[in-house]
């Protein structure tokens, strides 16, 4: 899927440039690609819609800067205000349909639950995202997993993944994508938190013991020692 993008290009770059920018409404970033990289500036709103949509992640960007030739690229990276949540900055790559790249894109589970969930199970999807290679324009916007059939103790690994074609996955074929666990019942669960509370008050005198003999050693040491007058 692809995502158009108006962009401006910027010739100055540096903090004060960036500041500059946020006040005017618009998010600072770069296009790298070739060796090169252009400096360029969004719209606040194209810029927070190009972050928060799937599309934005997953999909390709066509490009378009005054002066210059569309360009494809992908999203790399972006920079946001730790407190506020606002974006401070995004980094965008110029991509060849030629080459394959590396993205990541979303895991979909598809089809009716599953079964184990009627057996009192509970659904567990460890694994939200795969790191995929293909040419760009064979990104998908997700990979499905049917989970259906998936029984109490039952669960589909990455290997077990059928990719489209023409897309390699990266992950760790090991890794646990979904799987169904037994859910634990409400006496299993109160003799685990008895045991634990039983443990704790048992360990409790050691430990009032070690920080009451450790005390008195410090003050004991720190205790300055009298000098002849």
């Amino acid at each position: 899927m692809k995502y158009e993008l108006e962009v401006e290009k910027r010739e100055k770059a540096g903090k004060g440039v960036a500041r500059q920018l946020r006040r005017e409404g618009k998010i600072p970033g770069v296009l790298y690609g070739g060796g090169k990289s252009k400096f360029l500036a969004l719209e606040h709103n194209r810029a927070r819609k190009l972050v928060l949509s799937q599309v934005g992640h997953t999909g390709l960007l066509t490009v378009r800067m005054p002066g210059e030739s569309e360009k494809v690229a992908v999203l790399q990276d972006h920079q946001l205000d730790p407190i506020t949540g606002a974006i401070l900055h995004i980094d965008l790559f110029e991509v060849s349909m030629e080459k394959p790249i590396r993205v990541k894109v979303p895991i979909s589970i598809i089809g009716a639950a599953p079964i184990g969930l009627k057996e009192g199970g509970i659904l567990h999807q460890p694994l939200r995202e795969l790191h995929i290679e293909c040419l760009p324009g064979l990104i998908p916007d997700h990979i499905e997993v049917t989970g259906t059939s998936l029984g109490v103790g039952q669960g589909i690994h990455v290997k077990e993944v059928e990719a489209p074609e023409g897309v390699k996955i990266l992950d760790d074929p090991g890794l646990m994508v979904v799987h169904v666990t037994t859910k634990i019942s409400e006496a299993k669960l109160e003799s685990l938190l008895t045991r634990e509370a039983a443990e704790g008050a048992v360990a409790a005198p050691a430990d009032d013991k070690d920080k009451t003999e450790g005390g008195a050693e410090a003050v004991s040491e720190s205790k300055p020692k009298e000098g002849k007058k």
